[in-house]
């Protein structure tokens, strides 16, 4: 298995920092899933895509999540882009998104992602059930105890439509293989108290809201899983490079910097935004799965101006006002 524990090279040496313990760490990138005109996965662009993200420089990947559209892959095609994604990579993680509603399923394929070569696994919490404290600690130990990998938990209420208590969260880190958070919820409150009650615990959490990354770095975050960092990784890595090293000043400039293209990828619903955008930085087609459909053509255009300023300028030096494109 590959090391989860990594250092991210980032963009520029003043932000120069040591490895940690921490289970997770750095920039993890929610990798898209490009499609055929067929609407079959590319599986020759996806592996592009891998090694784009680790020449980049970030920490890990994770493919097969919400902005992976596992929601419409079956289980063959779910397993086959964790090992297209497996096989592209030299040195660092894959963290296969392997959640479900359903406790059987989840476990299935967590088993099936552990077999194709994943690193990691993070589990979306069970959506539509609503179901109560014991039934959440319940699902993710039943995966937890059978899958030795470590897993990071899923909170993200606006997919969901219920976020995981700040109890069961904390009870869940006791668990040896349970080893992060993946903060979606946008409540700071909550991601705080995660955070101060699991500091002793092999635990991180992972900011899974790119406009909260640095908020969630500053009170003790370890990291992001990020949309973003699928166009622009080397800004994403760089601004939380900086923050994990203290360097708050860069951080923040970087953190404004990247906030419109974050607003800009979240104008609609998660991954249609990035797909066209990745179609822009010619890293595969805009199609989306039904019942998802390709972005608006009247934002379009903003995108693409948008996405040309970031081409014009190293991290940190980036005027979007001087452009015309900050809102």
């Amino acid at each position: 298995m590959t090391d989860t524990t990594t250092t991210t090279p980032y963009a520029t040496a003043e932000t120069d920092r040591e490895t940690t313990d921490a289970p997770f760490e750095g920039v993890y990138p929610a990798m898209t899933t490009p499609f055929t005109e067929e609407s079959a996965v590319d599986h020759e662009q996806l592996a592009d895509n891998a090694r784009y993200l680790e020449r980049a420089g970030v920490d890990g990947v994770v493919p097969v999540g919400s902005t992976g559209e596992s929601a419409t892959m079956t289980h063959d095609e779910h397993v086959a882009v964790i090992e297209t994604v497996r096989d592209a990579l030299d040195d660092i993680p894959v963290i296969a998104g392997t959640g479900s509603n359903n406790t059987a399923e989840a476990l299935s394929l967590s088993e099936r992602a552990a077999d194709a070569g994943a690193d990691g696994l993070l589990l979306i919490s069970p959506y539509y059930n609503r179901p109560e404290p014991a039934g959440f600690l319940e699902h993710y130990r039943t995966v937890a105890d059978a899958v030795d990998l470590p897993q990071i938990v899923y909170n993200v209420p606006s997919r969901t439509g219920q976020s995981i208590p700040a109890d069961v969260s904390v009870e869940l880190a006791e668990h040896p293989n349970i080893r992060g958070y993946k903060a979606a919820s946008g409540d700071l409150n909550l991601i705080s108290e995660v955070i101060e009650r699991t500091r002793d615990e092999e635990f991180a959490v992972l900011s899974g809201d790119d406009g909260l990354t640095l908020p969630v770095l500053s009170i003790g975050g370890a990291g992001t899983i990020s949309v973003v960092a699928n166009v622009e990784p080397e800004r994403t890595c760089a601004m939380v490079g900086a923050a994990l090293s203290g360097d708050y000043d860069r951080a923040r400039a970087l953190h404004h910097e990247l906030s419109p293209l974050a607003r800009e990828l979240f104008a609609e619903t998660n991954p249609i935004p990035v797909k066209e955008a990745m179609h822009l930085r010619g890293r595969g087609g805009p199609r989306v799965r039904p019942p998802l459909s390709r972005l608006s053509e009247d934002r379009r255009e903003p995108l693409r101006d948008l996405l040309a300023a970031y081409e014009t300028a190293r991290a940190g030096n980036l005027d979007l006002a001087a452009t015309g494109d900050a809102e």
